[in-house]
């Protein structure tokens, strides 16, 4: 953005301008006395108190905030199902906007609908409806499109999605998509040791989709294999993936050890121990390459009780979401808020690797770190405001305040 375009948006609407000062999470580093001023949706300014223009000082409406107070970019996750009691298996617009503003209220400002493996025209339905959704104004979390999850797994490693819908990796299902709905799937986890599969990981990057690893009985050399094709990122590190072993480092030690390969980790403490999470990000926190997500499932933000996942009943107990026929882990009740918590208060990340792994990476990985996942000039207001214990305070969503219910906050 030009400086003359900057200039004029300070100056069109002053009463719009905003201002929050405090511990601000920025792409280098955490400023322990920063300020953070936007307008229209746009940021204007993150620094030192210090580099604020006259007309900022001026005009600008400070938003209270606590002692101790942390200012982080929203959160970005590309990995969930669902919350609130809604699946995106189920999608319709009140559905959409059900999961999408519970979630806007752990913090997330931006996500990817994420289906399960299920027959074709299911697919078709969530795609159709969620293409629609983005075409209208999205007053919560934006769906900034379509995660793929399934339906070209191995049935070695069905996790919790449903056997009977595993298919071959089908090119011609994916190229019929994108022909109908350009740019609306940005991920797509399949097991790359499948028949079809390299063809799928070739054509996924000449799209520029992130070609994902998951559900997948591939041996080291079988993804090493894939990597050359085009294959570039894990789903839920350690799960559902042949393990690691010394003799034989299966598909997690090729994520491991591969540079090319970024790493998704759900951090409740459940899916992963804090160790191997620690591991994770000792190997990939230095290139940006760890990335938090949820794998929430429609539990999320409720009691304990009986749900579905897909369309597989699921029992959750003390939060933790398994199939009730077999006790698979089934997705997970995480919220991004009570993730970024964990990584600090657990693993041991400090705030600014938590804040990459949980916005910026992400970003990237979707290509629209251009315009959110960091604090910079120009770049939308998804901002999150922190207490001292990294609870929810405010949240606003392209400069948008948005109304945190006790119900659903995540104190």
């Amino acid at each position: 953005m030009s400086v003359e375009h900057m200039e004029k948006l300070e100056q069109k609407n002053e009463k719009s301008i905003s201002l929050l000062r405090g511990k601000i999470v920025l792409p280098d580093g955490v400023m322990e006395d920063g300020v953070l001023v936007w307008t229209e949706g746009k940021i204007l300014y993150a620094g030192a108190p210090e580099g604020l223009s006259e007309h900022i000082r001026r005009e600008a409406v400070s938003v209270p905030v606590s002692k101790h107070g942390v200012i982080v970019p929203g959160f970005i996750d590309i990995h969930v199902h669902g919350g609130n009691g809604e699946d995106f298996m189920d999608a319709s617009k009140e559905v959409l906007d059900k999961i999408t503003s519970f979630h806007s209220t752990q913090g997330t400002t931006a996500m990817l609908a994420t289906s399960m493996t299920a027959p074709k025209d299911s697919l078709d339905r969530v795609l159709a409806e969620v293409e629609s959704y983005r075409s209208g104004h999205m007053p919560f979390a934006q769906l900034e499109g379509v995660h793929l999850e399934g339906p070209f797994f191995s049935p070695k490693w069905p996790g919790a999605q449903n056997p009977e819908h595993i298919v071959l990796p089908n090119v011609s299902w994916l190229e019929a998509w994108e022909k109908q709905y350009p740019g609306l799937i940005r991920q797509v986890t399949l097991a790359p040791e499948r028949e079809g599969a390299l063809e799928v990981i070739s054509w996924l990057r000449e799209q520029r989709i992130t070609a994902a690893i998951g559900h997948t009985d591939a041996t080291y050399e079988e993804v090493q294999l894939a990597v050359e094709a085009g294959l570039h990122h894990a789903v839920h590190t350690f799960n559902a993936m042949t393990p690691l072993h010394h003799r034989n480092p299966g598909a997690a030690g090729a994520v491991l050890s591969d540079s090319r390969i970024s790493a998704e980790v759900i951090a409740d403490g459940i899916h992963v121990h804090p160790a191997a999470i620690s591991l994770i990000a000792q190997l990939k926190q230095s290139t940006d390459q760890i990335v938090l997500i949820t794998d929430a499932m429609s539990a999320a933000g409720l009691d304990d009780g009986e749900y579905k996942i897909g369309d597989l009943p699921v029992i959750v107990k003390e939060g933790v979401a398994r199939l009730k026929d077999g006790g698979a882990l089934a997705g997970s009740t995480l919220t991004m808020i009570r993730g970024f918590r964990y990584l600090v208060q657990e693993v041991g990340m400090n705030l600014n690797a938590a804040s990459r792994a949980a916005s910026l990476t992400p970003a990237r990985l979707l290509g629209i770190d251009h315009r959110t996942g960091s604090f910079a000039k120009g770049k939308q207001a998804d901002v999150v405001l922190l207490n001292g214990e990294l609870e929810i305070e405010e949240v606003w969503v392209k400069g948008n305040k948005l109304e945190i219910s006790v119900e659903l906050s995540d104190k």
